[in-house]
């Protein structure tokens, strides 16, 4: 079976979220999160506001990665459901953080900025919050769990904020480090230091 290729208007729609995000990133980092409107934002871009809107509907949507819920809901999917929990979600978010920065140096300093505006933000860290919830959900959901079983999904949502939290931990060093450890090698050391060696 053969992977559906994007179209052509699939593909220019991607192009603009990505480049009105990047303009929406660097000026954020450049001139502060609340002084930057999205009317600037669309004007770096060279885009009108309403194109802006219908690609982030809120201008908190701007900072948001939503990649990385994706990535990782497809590797605990596709990990031995016969492996504990903490190690399927563990490996998960090793592979994916791996995938998210092989992209070379730009991709890792645009997922810099993002983390950094997340933390620096309060507008941004209660949505980041947010985020980490639906994240969580996914997650769980791509383990396999029945969530109306409440006994059943309970140990899949422990195991999971479990890992998200030495993900938070991982990602916050790696902001402070400027990016110089590689985050795969942090989201290790955090998992390790939380559930010992595997």
């Amino acid at each position: 079976m053969t992977e559906r290729r994007p179209t052509l208007r699939e593909r220019q729609r991607s192009e603009t979220r990505r480049a009105i995000q990047a303009h929406a990133v660097r000026l954020f980092t450049d001139r502060g999160y609340d002084v930057v409107t999205v009317a600037d934002v669309a004007a770096a871009a060279g885009v009108s506001a309403m194109t802006v809107y219908r690609h982030f509907p809120t201008k908190e949507d701007l900072v948001l990665v939503e990649q990385p819920v994706l990535l990782i809901a497809e590797r605990v999917a596709a990990s031995a459901a016969t492996e504990p929990l903490v190690r399927r979600v563990g490996g998960a978010l090793v592979e994916a953080a791996a995938a998210l920065t092989s992209g070379g140096e730009a991709d890792e300093r645009f997922l810099l900025d993002c983390l950094r505006l997340m933390v620096a933000t309060p507008a941004l860290r209660a949505r980041h919050l947010d985020s980490q919830y639906a994240l969580q959900q996914a997650v769980v959901d791509a383990l396999g769990v029945d969530a109306a079983d409440a006994d059943a999904a309970f140990p899949a949502r422990a195991a999971t904020s479990a890992c998200l939290a030495a993900l938070h931990t991982a990602l916050t060093r790696w902001a402070e480090d400027d990016g110089r450890t590689p985050l795969p090698e942090l989201i290790e050391r955090a998992l390790v230091a939380s559930f010992g060696p595997a």
